[in-house]
């Protein structure tokens, strides 16, 4: 159920689309196509025309020191106005594509449990980015439930080498997203689309880059 908050920011959303489309303003019609158009140049500037997250790192958990070995692989790419809403017929600016991967080697079990996902926002600043994917695959024995929104988060701490100890990653679930309330245990809220905590997890091995990009007003037809 939507808070009173919620009700009032999907209203301002709505009526702001539907003074665009009133005044003539259509949806972007230079997203990614399937060929990605990540990090390419804005004629004439030289600034990226969309936003991207790549790469792919195992990291650690600063709360948690075990032996298993986690992972995420990015392949993101903004691909704004692509996804329309009810009520919100261009869909939005943060609107995005590509591919989440997660790998989790379980020491005690001598098991690797995986799941892939479908990127559906993606909202950057400098050597940041937030991004939310739909997970579509579970290995064997996965906890993740197919149709469920994850949230991550990237740094790209910009250093070079096999171990990139300056990236850093989130994720919104092993008790980071829980609605606390009342006698009974919390439980794990929704993610919404581009929601997840800051990258708390230091990268071990390997890296992802992250290519920033304004995000963009609705285009002129």
């Amino acid at each position: 159920m939507f808070s009173p908050s919620s009700r009032r920011t999907v209203a301002v959303l709505a009526a702001a689309v539907a003074v665009l489309a009133a005044s003539g303003v259509s949806s972007a019609s230079g997203a990614p196509g399937a060929s990605g158009a990540s990090g390419a140049s804005a004629e004439g500037r030289g600034t990226p025309s969309y936003a991207s997250v790549t790469g792919h790192a195992d990291f650690v958990l600063p709360y948690h020191q075990d032996e298993d070995v986690r992972s995420f692989s990015f392949d993101a790419v903004a691909a704004p106005y692509s996804r329309p809403l009810p009520g919100i017929p261009t869909g939005l600016p943060t609107d995005a594509r590509g591919t989440v991967r997660i790998s989790h080697y379980s020491a005690a079990r001598d098991v690797t449990y995986t799941a892939e996902g479908r990127v559906d926002c993606l909202v950057t600043g400098p050597r940041s980015a937030t991004l939310t994917a739909v997970i579509t695959k579970v290995g064997p024995g996965g906890p993740l439930d197919i149709g469920r929104r994850l949230g991550f988060s990237v740094y790209d701490g910009g250093k070079d080498g096999k171990n990139r100890s300056g990236d850093r990653v989130g994720f919104s679930w092993n008790g980071v997203n829980l609605l606390p309330g009342g006698a009974a245990a919390p439980e794990e809220a929704p993610v919404g689309t581009c929601m997840a905590p800051a990258p708390y997890a230091p990268v071990t091995k390997g890296g992802y880059t992250v290519v920033h990009a304004e995000l963009p007003a609705p285009a002129q037809p």
